[in-house]
């Protein structure tokens, strides 16, 4: 399998045991996973660390099929001895349920065709780091901070894991994982003469060291994005056009995409039921979800149920082409299995950076963070808070909050007229900047 480890072939081992030991008591079929982590966290406020906190776990999970029934159980403890016992009893209680015809395990075609690319997703460098090293990350972004006369606090941290997983299954699958990441990020909170306490952060990382920021740059940023909060008011009630943040873009694509999904269509609460291959969208729109690119935070070789990782475009040019669709809402609705759950989703990028796009659309509001709101699967409404500025004649003015807009998500991304090629790198939804037009907003 690609990228093995020692660790995982350890687990591997146990997910097997787990199998026989399942097999053994009475299920037909079965499907396990392992998992062993290791984690690392400093947490440096004004001027001192403050904590520091390293945590190891391990666990086992495993899915049952028994005489028609289905069942899923987990545990902590991976002992041979109490293994055992653990199945057993979850086999006796799986007994207890009701018979479920849509519960079987993949059809074993869907593990096969796995990629063989590399995905690069261990630093083996990491352990190398040592707490000095960290400290030293922390202090100088806290330094740089509170040279500023404005900044009331800062709290830094840098956290730093590995993971590794193991997955089989009865019907012939198997397959390990490995993955570690390291984050460097800090918070801040200014005194704000109108008397707010504007707060700002930033965080940066990935699999391997180089993909963060240094200190300097990420306290550079949170200050930067703080300073722009001072002397926030409420914005006026109006319709206009509204500039999307790359980072607060992944926000209203999360929203869109939550119904997107085989359970949400088959229990009747998606806007996107039978929408495959209608043009939903505005042409400007192109979503895909790749779990297939080198060091992508969630990128893998096969899925939760061991199918096999594909490239999948869900969006293309506004029209609707595929769904994320697992192996047991898929028999229930009738469609044909994709993925049960998504990886590394990407709006494909336009043209033009923030700095060009707000300065071609002259008058906006443009959103830099959204604050709390809700939406609905069902019929695509929403409601959102947000923060931001209102943008005059391309110039970027006083920072607004205070402010909600609402309508609906189909309505909006039809609206959706342009995408800009400045993609926010450091989530699992990469978004570039994008711009709604005729968007109501509620403010004084």
């Amino acid at each position: 399998m690609p990228e093995s480890t020692t660790s995982g072939n350890e687990l591997l081992d146990r997910c097997e045991q787990a199998i026989a030991i399942a097999q053994t008591a009475g299920a037909q079929e079965a499907a396990a996973g392992a998992s062993k982590s290791r984690s690392v966290d400093f947490e440096y406020r004004d001027g001192k660390l403050e904590k520091v906190q390293e945590s190891t776990s391990r666990s086992l999970g495993i899915q049952l099929y028994v005489d028609g029934r289905y069942s899923s159980h987990s545990t902590t403890d991976l002992r041979p001895e109490r293994l055992q016992a653990f199945i057993d009893e979850a086999v006796a209680l799986t007994r207890a349920l009701q018979p479920d015809e849509h519960r079987k395990l993949p059809d074993p075609e869907l593990y096969g065709g796995q990629a063989r690319i590399k995905l690069d997703l261990v630093d083996g460098t990491l352990d190398e780091l040592t707490e000095e090293q960290r400290i030293a990350w922390c202090a100088e972004m806290d330094t740089a901070l509170h040279a500023d006369e404005q900044v009331i606090s800062t709290t830094s941290g840098v956290s730093q894991a590995r993971n590794d997983s193991a997955k089989v299954t009865s019907n012939g699958f198997g397959g390990t994982h490995r993955s570690t990441s390291i984050w460097m990020g800090t918070e801040v909170t200014l005194d704000d003469p109108a008397g707010g306490r504007p707060e700002a952060w930033c965080w940066t990382g990935g699999h391997h060291r180089d993909a963060m920021w240094t200190p300097a740059q990420t306290a550079s940023e949170a200050l930067r994005l703080g300073k722009e909060r001072l002397g926030s008011t409420k914005g006026p009630s109006r319709k206009t056009t509204m500039v999307v943040d790359p980072r607060a873009g992944r926000r209203l694509i999360g929203a869109l995409l939550r119904g997107a999904r085989a359970r949400n269509i088959q229990q009747g609460r998606s806007f996107w039921a039978d929408q495959q291959g209608k043009s939903l969208f505005s042409d400007k729109l192109s979503i895909v979800d790749n779990p297939l690119i080198p060091r992508g935070l969630a990128s893998r070789h096969y899925d939760g149920e061991g199918l096999a990782a594909r490239k999948m475009t869900l969006v293309e040019a506004g029209v609707v082409t595929d769904l994320y669709v697992d192996t047991y809402y898929g028999r229930k609705a009738g469609m044909t299995p994709t993925t049960g759950s998504g990886s590394n989703v990407i709006v494909t990028p336009g043209e033009g950076d923030l700095a060009a796009i707000l300065a071609d659309v002259g008058e906006c509001v443009y959103v830099t963070s959204w604050l709390g709101g809700n939406h609905d699967d069902t019929t695509g409404d929403f409601s959102f808070g947000l923060r931001g500025h209102a943008i005059e004649n391309g110039e970027m003015g006083p920072p607004i909050g205070e402010m909600n807009i609402t309508g609906n998500l189909k309505d909006l991304f039809a609206s959706l007229v342009r995408v800009g090629d400045d993609p926010w790198l450091f989530s699992t939804v990469s978004t570039p900047t994008m711009v709604f037009d005729g968007v109501q907003f509620s403010g004084a």
